[in-house]
Formats: C-alpha cells, sequence, structure tokens
C-alpha cells in the first residue's frame, strides 16, 4: 500500500507541477479575451481600429497598475497585424530608443509612456508627428491622463489631442461572473465560494484568475474529484502559491490586468 500511495503522490505532484507552469503562462492578450466591463465604449472603438475603421489618429489610455490598459495595447496590435497591418508594442522605459521604421508603421503602441526619458520624450514627440502626416495612428497608455504626467508640454498637449480614455478595472463582481461563464463554457457550475477562494487566494488579475480556473478544472478532471474549495487550496499549495495570509497586500492592491 505504501508503494501505491508513493504512486499517487508522485503522479498528483507532476500533474500540479505541469499545472504551475500554465499559471506562468497565461492566455496571449486580445481584443476579443478582454473583459470590457465599464470600459465598452473604449474597447468597440480599439475593434473599430483593429479593422482599420478608426478616424482618430491617436488614443491614449490611463488607469492604475493591473486595470487592462497593456492587454488592450497588445490586444490592439496583435488584431491590426492579424489583418495585414505592420503594428508594434513596446513598453516604454528610460533610456528606450524609438526605432527607424516605426514612423512608417500603421500603428504603434507605446506603453508607459509616463517612463520615458528626456530623449525619449523627443522622440515619441517627433513620431506623433511623423505617424499622423502619413495616416498612421498612435496608442500610447501610462497612470494618469496627459495632463497630468511629467512629460514635455507638446508631448503631452499632442497626446491629449486624440481620445483619452480611463481604463476602469473591473469589480470582484465582475471577475467572478466572468468566473463562473469560464466555468461553464468547460461543462460545469462554480461554486461561490470556490469563486470567492480564488479572488482572494490567487492573484486577482483576471487572466491569471482565468488560468488558474483551467487548470482547477484540469486539475479536477486528473483527480476525479470535484471542483471545491479543499480542491483549490491544494492546487494553490502544490503549484506554489502563497496563502491568503502572506498575500493581503497584493490582495488589496487588487490588480486585475
Amino acid at each position: 500500500m505504501t508503494g501505491f500511495w508513493a504512486k499517487i503522490g508522485a503522479s498528483n505532484f507532476t500533474v500540479m507541477k505541469q499545472l504551475a507552469l500554465d499559471f506562468a503562462s497565461p492566455p496571449q492578450p486580445t481584443l476579443d479575451n478582454f473583459i470590457a466591463g465599464l470600459n465598452g465604449e473604449l474597447l468597440g472603438n480599439l475593434k473599430r481600429l483593429a479593422a482599420g475603421n478608426a478616424r482618430e489618429r491617436c488614443f491614449f489610455l490611463w488607469g492604475r497598475p493591473g486595470c487592462g490598459r497593456s492587454h488592450l495595447l497588445r490586444g490592439t496590435v496583435a488584431a491590426r497585424r492579424s489583418e495585414g497591418a505592420d503594428a508594434c508594442y513596446l513598453a516604454c522605459a528610460a533610456g528606450i530608443r524609438i526605432e527607424a521604421g516605426f514612423e512608417r508603421m500603421d500603428c504603434v503602441a507605446l506603453d508607459d509612456v509616463d517612463r520615458l526619458d528626456g530623449e525619449g520624450q523627443v522622440a515619441v514627440f517627433d513620431l506623433y508627428n511623423a505617424l499622423r502626416e502619413h495616416g498612421g495612428v498612435l496608442l500610447a497608455a501610462a497612470a494618469m491622463p496627459p495632463a497630468q504626467l511629467k512629460l514635455r508640454e507638446d508631448l503631452a498637449t499632442r497626446l491629449a489631442w486624440g481620445l483619452v480614455y480611463q481604463v476602469h478595472p473591473l469589480t470582484d463582481e465582475s471577475k467572478a461572473q466572468a468566473l463562473a461563464d469560464r466555468a461553464a463554457s468547460r461543462g460545469f457550475q462554480l461554486a461561490p465560494e470556490v469563486s470567492d477562494f480564488l479572488l482572494t487566494r490567487a492573484r486577482r488579475d483576471l487572466p491569471t484568475l482565468l488560468a488558474t480556473l483551467d487548470a482547477l478544472d484540469r486539475y479536477s478532471l486528473e483527480t476525479r474529484r470535484p471542483v471545491t474549495v479543499p480542491l483549490a487550496r491544494e492546487l494553490l499549495h502544490g503549484a506554489g502559491r502563497p496563502d491568503a495570509e502572506s498575500r493581503m497586500g497584493d490582495a488589496a492592491a487588487g490588480a486585475c490586468d
């Protein structure tokens, strides 16, 4: 019997190790897997941009970290590329350089423009003008609206010329509904206590929550046990996820990207 249970334990360990890898690689961000919440108008405009039907030449997205702005930028770039357009995404930082050829692209998405240094701000100013001249689109994002950013006044002014949207984070109720919908699509009903457990014990960004639910469903099938709080706790601990007590600070932050 000892050997039998050892094999069972080893098997479960292998499963959880594999599922832990799944946690580390949530699905690629797309416009279709973004849960709109209060961002319906913004999502609609980005989908029109993705289809090449946008009239505006500049979109500025702002919101606190984890609200989903990076997801939207990456998703829009991916959608434009799928339509055959030249599009790229760039996370800004001090020392970053705008590569030659960006000014001829159909769409350039610049994340965290508030992290640009002086030289980078000059380069983005020139990029904005070049894209506008030849009909390209600039997507930019930061934690605050353009008027509140510590950028060159001429750059901040131009970033505010287009459509400026605050990206609203999802409420816990919206996340719970997204989890319930995902469970239903996988053929099972998610008990409210399991949803509450995931919202308080797992990472709170929606892509990771959905990836965790997917892993939980697979673990349930592997172990032939129903999806319950004990099973979810076992999975998170087995995958090396900390418990609620050590995550209270992160839970308060409420990231949802």
